[in-house]
């Protein structure tokens, strides 16, 4: 078994004011290569935290992964953090600082003096080539005392282990963990497989209710998580080979589809808007918002199947669109006849197959309403919401709803009509 850590460095991301998709990334792709990862740590530009936590990781992983900090500045400290860790002394790579020349010189630019640090090697590191970016990163194996590693190297036990250390810019990351990191790694000899089931309609405690004991086997694991659109549930298995991940996975995946089809509406890179596209297949979706702000056609906006909208408040428009002045004096638009109007006026005045009308309050008495409707000419469906909270959250959980009540209605008619 590989165990892994991660650090990742930068008062950016400790501030909050960045979010650290890197982590999440290189989580998914050592869960994905049967690696355990025990631990991820977010420190700040400090070069003496960022020491310590390096000699920790390496005292109980087999693999720790650096992000951030190979930047020119004096605030990138991930290679001297590392350096101290294993007590060696970083120097200039001749072969990194004609590549970072000529990286400059391409562009008609001089190298500025504070880029030499990037074409810093210690004599563990092995150089990572970075195709988009001007900082490589570091492949280093920590040897064990004796066989070429500083015999007073603070890490101690950590002997035969590995450090890598990537650039923070997640399109340099990404590219460079796939191209130069991934090659060079001892990944277990065991497969892992998993699906991700997406739900909607069905809180997390509900769903881990439904599935019982099944969320505390470990192999295969039946896992769930929050998300906006729903709730999903990925059941994962490893084995020695792929088949035999997927084949211990199959019965377990084959219960949580069961016992969770009334709610489920897509599995592993299904997205709301692509299930609703299919569901849709040749007819044409129109849509009219009031109140949720262009939420849904967002979420809509490269759907192919996705015709025209109208977004607006105003209640002049509104009655152009097919709200009737007597159901806006005795209702209001925030109301179930004020939606089921305005779904049939996006067939009417969009000249859509298929109309899709959501009206929601973000501010006052109301706040939290929501009413969604959808109109095929053959089937009207409407559903309700009472969820308060800020106004985006609101306007999120409204288009998040409209699209799972479009999904559903269209799945539903066409299996009664099959």
């Amino acid at each position: 078994m590989l165990l892994a850590e991660i650090i990742s460095v930068g008062t950016e991301l400790l501030l909050g004011e960045i979010v650290d998709s890197n982590a999440a990334f290189l989580a998914r792709e050592l869960a994905e290569r049967g690696v355990t990862l025990h631990r991820k740590t977010v420190l700040g530009d400090n070069l003496g935290r960022v020491t310590d936590a390096i000699t920790l990781a390496l005292s109980r992983a087999d693999l720790v992964i650096l992000g951030g900090g190979l930047g020119p500045t004096d605030d990138d400290l991930t290679r001297e953090a590392i350096a101290a860790a294993l007590g060696e002394t970083p120097t200039e790579d001749p072969e990194q600082m004609a590549h970072l020349r000529g990286l400059y010189e391409s562009r008609g630019r001089a190298m500025p003096e504070v880029n030499r640090k990037q074409a810093w090697l210690i004599p563990s590191a092995e150089a990572l080539a970075n195709p988009v970016g001007t900082a490589p990163g570091w492949f280093v194996r920590v040897l064990p005392v004796g066989v070429g590693a500083a015999p007073d190297s603070p890490s101690g036990a950590s002997t035969g282990k590995l450090i890598v250390a990537l650039p923070g810019p997640p399109f340099e990351m990404h590219r460079m963990w796939r191209e130069q990191v991934l090659p060079r790694l001892p990944l277990p000899a065991r497969a892992f497989h998993a699906v991700t089931l997406h739900t909607q309609g069905i809180g997390e405690s509900n769903v881990a209710e439904l599935l019982g004991a099944l969320t505390r086997q470990a192999n295969p694991s039946v896992a769930t998580y929050a998300r906006k659109t729903g709730v999903d549930v990925r059941v994962a298995a490893s084995a020695p080979t792929p088949q035999e991940a997927e084949a211990l996975a199959a019965p377990v995946l084959e219960q949580v589809r069961g016992l969770l089809a009334r709610w489920t509406w897509g599995e592993d890179g299904d997205t709301l808007a692509s299930v609703l596209t299919r569901a849709l297949g040749t007819r044409t979706l129109g849509v009219i918002e009031a109140g949720s702000g262009g939420t849904v056609c967002a979420a809509l906006a490269d759907a192919p199947n996705f015709l025209d909208a109208a977004v607006t408040v105003d209640h002049a428009r509104l009655i152009t669109l097919g709200l009737t002045p007597v159901t806006l004096n005795a209702y209001g638009v925030v109301s179930e006849q004020a939606a089921r109007e305005l779904a049939a006026g996006a067939r009417e005045y969009l000249g859509a197959a298929v109309g899709l009308a959501v009206v929601t309050a973000t501010a006052g008495a109301l706040a939290g309403q929501t009413y969604i409707a959808l109109d095929t000419g053959e089937l009207q469906k409407t559903a309700h919401l009472n969820w308060p909270g800020d106004a985006p959250q609101v306007r999120e959980r409204a288009a998040m709803a409209a699209l799972a009540l479009a999904l559903r209605s269209l799945q539903t008619r066409d299996e009664v009509q099959a």
